[in-house]
C-alpha cells in the first residue's frame, strides 16, 4: 500500500485500490485483539480503513450507498490502529488532538470524502467482500475495490489539520 506523506493538507486525489469499511464497533474488536494479541482480520501496515457502513445492496449493484461517518467517534481506537501500521482514513469531521498527534507520529493521513453524496460515492467502488465480523451487519469490515474515490487531505503527516488547530 501506498503511504501518503508527500500529501498536503487541502490536496484532492482519486484513490485507486483497496480501501477497508470498519466503523465503532469493528475498531472495538480490532482493538480487543490487538490488546488480547489475537490475530486481526486484516493487515493494518499499509491499510486504509474508510468510516463507512454501506446500506444494503441494490439488485445489479456492487454496493448501496456508502457515505462516509463522523470519524470522531472512532478517535479512541484510532491511536492503537496507527501504531500498527495503519496508512490512512477517510471519513468525515475533525479529529481529537490525540488522533492529530498519533497521524504525526506515526506519518498516516486522515483524507475526507464528500458527506450526504453516499449513492454518488457508490459508484467508484467496483468490488466489495466481506471480510470480518457479519454480524454486525452494515457495520462489519468490508474489502472495497475502489477506482478514482475522490479524497481530500484533511490531516496530513505533518499534523496539518484543514480545520485549524484543535
Amino acid at each position: 500500500m501506498k503511504k501518503f506523506t508527500d500529501l498536503k493538507i487541502g490536496r484532492q486525489i482519486n484513490f485507486s485500490g483497496i480501501v477497508y469499511t470498519a466503523r465503532d464497533q469493528a475498531h472495538k474488536r480490532l482493538v480487543e485483539a490487538i490488546k488480547n494479541r489475537n490475530k486481526l482480520p486484516i493487515d493494518l501496515k499499509g491499510a486504509i480503513i474508510y468510516y463507512c457502513g454501506p446500506t444494503r445492496t441494490p439488485k445489479g449493484k456492487v454496493i448501496g450507498a456508502c457515505g462516509p461517518t463522523t470519524s470522531s467517534r472512532m478517535d479512541e481506537f484510532t491511536p492503537v490502529l496507527l501504531r500498527y501500521g495503519l496508512a490512512a482514513m477517510i471519513g468525515k469531521g475533525n479529529r481529537g488532538p490525540e488522533v492529530v498527534k498519533a497521524i504525526k507520529k506515526y506519518q498516516a493521513v486522515y483524507f475526507l470524502t464528500y458527506a450526504g453524496c453516499g449513492a454518488l460515492l457508490a459508484k467508484y467502488v467496483k468490488v466489495k467482500k466481506l471480510i470480518a465480523y457479519p454480524d454486525l451487519g452494515p457495520e462489519a469490515i468490508y474489502k472495497l475495490e475502489v477506482k478514482d474515490f475522490p479524497l481530500i487531505v484533511g490531516i496530513d503527516a505533518k499534523g496539518r489539520n484543514i480545520y485549524g488547530k484543535k
